[in-house]
């Protein structure tokens, strides 16, 4: 009886550590939750008739004294569309601190067609004293979403990140 409760808890302590990467993997390939997909590149279609407005957003969790703004208005682009923006970070703090980010994409429907080709999102970032940085996102929004039926009432999407400060170790 002792040996199969010492084997329940470690198998109970096994699932709790795995199942971090493992709901990471789900929403990654899911896009549940407004996770973004990875891209590596822009698919050649572009859907003209259905054009789409991306909005910004930028949060600062309030132990990392950082500025944290876009610099980019909101973009209305076509799906299959690609497009560069930039948000700017600026170290508030009289010591070097470093942070990284999470991001998310409002309609959580929207999350599995929004296609990040490159950004700067769990990348530890460090900036000295009063210095500023621009960090770019390269983006396009997968032409599918004006084929999707769920996703056709999507006309405006909002790309949130969250700066944090960064875990030793």
């Amino acid at each position: 009886m002792l040996i199969i409760l010492g084997a329940l808890v470690a198998a109970m302590v096994g699932l709790a550590y795995a199942s971090v990467p493992l709901y990471d993997l789900f929403c990654r390939v899911t896009g549940y939750g407004g996770t973004t997909q990875i891209a590596e590149n822009v698919n050649d279609d572009i859907i003209y008739d259905h054009p789409v407005k991306v909005r910004f957003d930028a949060n600062v969790i309030p132990a990392l004294n950082w500025s944290f703004v876009p610099v980019d208005k909101p973009v209305t682009l076509n799906p299959g569309e690609e497009i560069v923006i930039n948000y700017r970070a600026t170290n508030l703090a009289d010591v070097p601190t470093t942070g990284t980010s999470t991001f998310n994409v409002t309609p959580v429907k929207a999350g599995q067609y929004f296609m990040k080709l490159d950004c700067f999102c769990f990348i530890e970032q460090t900036l000295q004293p009063g210095e500023s940085v621009d960090m770019p996102v390269r983006f396009f929004v997968d032409p599918e979403i004006a084929k999707d039926e769920n996703t056709l009432d999507v006309n405006e999407i909002i790309l949130s990140y969250t700066f944090f400060p960064a875990i030793d170790g």
